[in-house]
């Protein structure tokens, strides 16, 4: 059987929201390369459940439990933690602003 993956999506840099990102992923790994069709010359492959199946749970806990319940093995990707720093449109037109000098 083939090894799945457990992860959360990272936000695109196409959007600005999180939309999409809050919930866990159980995707397979491809088990076999993806090579042109002779007759067609579209990229594809014979492995249905790394190119199709993707399931979607709430929680890494609900992907977990049904990663054993049907005997598949897995390996978790916990998301990086973002670090946001606060900022104000006011703060730049600040008299003791450091970076940078109006020219107006």
């Amino acid at each position: 059987m083939a090894t799945a993956r457990i992860y959360k999506p990272a936000k695109t840099a196409m959007q600005s929201g999180k939309a999409k990102t809050k919930k866990w992923i159980l995707e397979f790994e491809p088990s076999a390369a993806k090579r042109p069709d002779k007759l067609m010359g579209w990229v594809g492959s014979k492995d249905m459940a790394g190119d199709q199946v993707k399931l979607r749970f709430a929680e890494k806990a609900q992907a977990i439990a049904f990663a054993d319940r049907c005997g598949i093995e897995y390996r978790v990707q916990d998301p990086a933690e973002r670090d946001i720093s606060p900022k104000s449109y006011a703060d730049n037109f600040r008299p003791d602003r450091v970076t940078g000098n109006w020219t107006h």
